[in-house]
């Protein structure tokens, strides 16, 4: 077992960490909100600390689960940043789905400090972090990603480094213009049912049973005709990755247009009050179009 500090205690970073603590791994907790950390600690032990750097003081792993790039720059950089308590030789572990350029610009921090920088960004939803079925792909140098698996592992169904600094996040990339074209394909097969008066349930046993399946038909179609949007990931937080995606795009090369379309009705969906709405609310944006 390790001494492992895990920073964000959103609705993915609380469960996460609450399972290292099951596991017997010794966890102290840092949030921003301190009175979501003391929650945390009343709910599953452990310890919780005021500051990134006290609560990375003495760990062997340290776990980020944060918002943004800048979230995860203002946890790891400065006097009281992760990176200032982390002795060398220790790991940080990335979960967050931040830009590959912030990552690599915190690899090379990192390294300064004589510390190791995973990127390890997930993917599973709300559901996944709470029963430990995460999928996790992760960047950054072999040694350091072979010496956190046990501790990833706790938490997910599959692990896989899949390169250098980096390449984690650009795969989690991959994975977002993937649901992206996927959610509004189901969006639109509904829609398209609900129209020539099919019985949309119907429809959906018969084709998810054929080459149409996905994990979002088999999971989301039944809320989607529910008018039920509060199944884990919001819309605010798909267009902050899908922008991260097409930024992304335009550095390398790549054509998104059916990624850049999805995103503008992710927008749509924002101005019909639908931020936090889960991603799945690209069926409610044409439901209302008539």
């Amino acid at each position: 077992m390790a001494r492992v500090a895990f920073l964000g205690l959103g609705v993915m970073g609380g469960p996460m960490a609450g399972h290292l603590q099951k596991a017997g791994h010794e966890v102290t907790v840092y949030n921003r909100t301190a009175a979501r950390a003391e929650k945390w600690v009343e709910t599953y032990g452990g310890a919780m600390a005021i500051t990134p750097r006290e609560a990375a003081d003495g760990a062997e792993f340290v776990m980020a689960c944060v918002g943004n790039d800048d979230d995860l720059r203002s946890v790891c950089l400065g006097d009281d940043g992760a990176f200032a308590g982390m002795g060398s030789g220790t790991v940080f572990v990335d979960h967050t789905t931040v830009s590959a350029k912030v990552t690599r610009e915190l690899f090379a921090a990192a390294g300064d400090s004589g510390v190791s920088f995973v990127d390890a960004p997930i993917s599973g939803g709300q559901a996944g972090a709470e029963n430990a079925a995460l999928s996790i792909m992760c960047g950054g140098e072999e040694a350091a990603y072979d010496r956190a698996l046990p501790v990833m592992e706790v938490y997910s169904k599959i692990c896989r480094r899949i390169g250098d600094s980096g390449a984690g996040q650009m795969t989690k990339m991959c994975n977002q213009i993937a649901i992206a074209g996927l959610v509004q394909g189901l969006s639109e097969a509904l829609h398209f049912a609900d129209k020539a008066g099919l019985d949309g349930r119907a429809v959906v046993e018969v084709i998810s049973q054929g080459a149409a399946g996905s994990w979002q038909m088999s999971n989301r179609y039944e809320t989607m005709l529910d008018d039920h949007f509060d199944h884990g990931f919001a819309t605010d937080w798909m267009r902050k990755d899908l922008g991260i995606c097409l930024s992304t795009a335009d550095e390398t090369g790549a054509s998104l247009p059916v990624t850049a379309l999805v995103d503008q009705f992710y927008k749509d969906v924002q101005k019909m009050g639908g931020g936090r709405w889960d991603t799945s609310s690209l069926f409610k944006r044409l439901q209302a179009l008539g």
